[in-house]
């Protein structure tokens, strides 16, 4: 909820009318859109393809039918609470920065007029899942879901293994309009053997963003062998080949290939770096 201004921080009217792609200068959207607006008699310079082919026979004379964007958003944010995403070594945990990330994003929509649906996915029983709904009380519950969830994922057996997302997928696609827009936030680990095709195959239906979230030690972390403790007493040692922030880019990298884009998202960061990250992805939903 302590988000909810710093999401509002440099949003004005202006910005929220104008659409473009990511970057340092924002355009006006182009083209004309997909809603009928009205019909008019023919203009000078109007495009044939516009012509209103019943106005024009009822009434003799040249009509064209004008149009206005879309601006009705249903966007889903899939929050990863499964146990991989319980560990952070600077700040906070992984899970913890993808809520941050995607209630800063949630916020932005609800102020625009858009809707905003949730589906969180924990090794804690069944999953929180909310449908789309607009206006700051369908935000609130979203925040108040994602804090309930969080608890409950911390409070589930420690050591468990990470649950297929694959179901939550399907579930949070499904509560999407053709044309809708599904958020990510998740490490992707593990995320079940059949993750890339069902992936691939919502992609077709609706938009796909995907925040990855990083941890520091992921990036980072110098070859060789590093301990660790886990909370039901249990000790090892991981394997570094110091390697990750390599393979990190190069993962975001080949999903932008196959028409899903996305953006790393540095646990250490923080909220007030997150914030020009979610206006960008805000102005490509």
């Amino acid at each position: 909820m302590g988000l909810r201004h710093l999401a509002r921080r440099g949003a004005s009217p202006a910005t929220r009318t104008l659409a473009g792609l990511p970057g340092g200068i924002v355009t006006r959207r182009r083209g004309r859109g997909s809603e009928p607006e009205d019909v008019r008699l023919w203009a000078e310079g109007d495009d044939r393809r516009h012509i209103d082919r019943n106005a024009t026979a009822r009434t003799g004379q040249l009509h064209v039918r004008t149009h206005h964007d879309e601006r009705d958003r249903a966007v889903v944010l899939l929050a990863d609470f499964r146990p991989s995403m319980l560990f952070g070594t600077r700040r906070t945990l992984r899970a913890n920065a993808a809520a941050e990330a995607l209630a800063l994003l949630g916020w932005r929509i609800v102020a625009d007029g858009g809707r905003v649906g949730l589906a969180v996915a924990s090794a804690a029983g069944e999953p929180t899942v909310l449908r789309p709904a607009g206006g700051e009380r369908a935000m609130a519950a979203v925040t108040g879901a994602l804090a309930l969830a969080h608890a409950a994922a911390l409070e589930a057996a420690p050591g468990a293994a990470d649950p297929p997302l694959e179901p939550l997928l399907g579930i949070a696609a499904s509560l999407l309009p053709s044309g809708g827009h599904l958020v990510i936030g998740s490490a992707l680990d593990d995320p079940g053997p059949d993750f890339e095709r069902l992936l691939g195959l919502v992609a077709e239906r609706v938009s796909v963003r995907l925040i990855l979230v990083s941890d520091a030690f992921e990036r980072a972390r110098r070859p060789g062998f590093f301990p660790f403790a886990l909370s039901d007493g249990r000790r090892g040692s991981l394997r570094a080949d110091g390697s990750g922030g390599q393979a990190l880019d190069a993962r975001l990298a080949d999903y932008a290939a196959r028409g899903i884009a996305g953006l790393r998202l540095d646990v250490e960061a923080g909220p007030e770096a997150y914030a020009p990250l979610m206006e960008r992805l805000d102005a490509v939903l």
